[in-house]
């Protein structure tokens, strides 16, 4: 028989409907059929060291299944149309791991990412990229929760940083920009605009010692 790979032979057992062995240069599939597609539990074994061990419909990897890459990376999950889609993990070789939802093989819904470093994210995702409400812990100490768009800090957060500090308000493209209070371990305190991670536009700074600068500032500095 042909397939959109070329020719393929059945070795062994009824490859039209029932269970059977299929063989081509590029991979041999032993599993079910049904019309003479793949169809139900089966698994491929490709030549350039590759495996689908799951569940197929109508020819594609369609439910449950489990592809293993050569080099060791690996997905474990739901499938439709020969993408990963819905519940599923994703482990890469460099230590890399997520867990959660995907749709036409991207991070889409709710799901945890773990870098090898110890890094972690949990929260909403969008076609591959953090995007929604989420926590990012670093292992430094450093923390974010808050609103994310197309993979940065955006909107309305907190971040705590390891030295004690920390900044409530609104952010764009990973800055403090807008609206926001940034407290200092020691109990310094400025309140007010924001633009480009600087104090820029009207804000109070307040001391420990009851030290206050009221007015206008630029690029962080206080212009009165």
């Amino acid at each position: 028989m042909w397939c959109n790979v070329g020719f393929a032979e059945c070795i062994e057992g009824d490859c039209i409907y029932g269970q059977g062995t299929l063989k081509t240069n590029r991979y041999t599939y032993v599993g079910g059929f049904k019309d003479g597609k793949v169809h139900g539990q089966g698994t491929y074994t490709y030549s350039n060291g590759g495996e689908y061990v799951g569940e197929h419909k109508d020819g594609k990897y369609h439910g449950q299944g489990t592809f293993t890459f050569s080099d060791g990376e690996k997905y474990v999950g739901e499938w439709k149309d020969d993408k990963y889609h819905g519940q599923g993990t994703h482990t890469w070789t460099n230590g890399n791991k997520y867990v959660g939802e995907f749709k036409k093989n991207e991070r889409n819904g709710q799901g945890t990412h773990t870098w090898a470093n110890g890094n972690k994210y949990v929260g909403e995702f969008k076609n591959g990229k953090q995007h929604g409400q989420g926590t990012y812990t670093w292992t430094d100490g450093n923390k974010y929760v808050g609103e994310f768009k197309n993979g940065k800090h955006h909107g309305q957060g907190t971040y705590w940083y390891k030295g004690g500090n920390k900044y409530v308000g609104e952010w764009k493209d990973n800055n403090r920009h807008g609206q926001g209070t940034y407290t200092y371990e020691d109990g310094t305190g400025y309140i007010g605009e924001w633009k480009d991670g600087k104090p820029n536009g009207f804000g109070i700074e307040t001391f420990p010692d009851g030290k206050k600068y009221e007015g206008e500032w630029i690029d962080g500095e206080f212009v009165g």
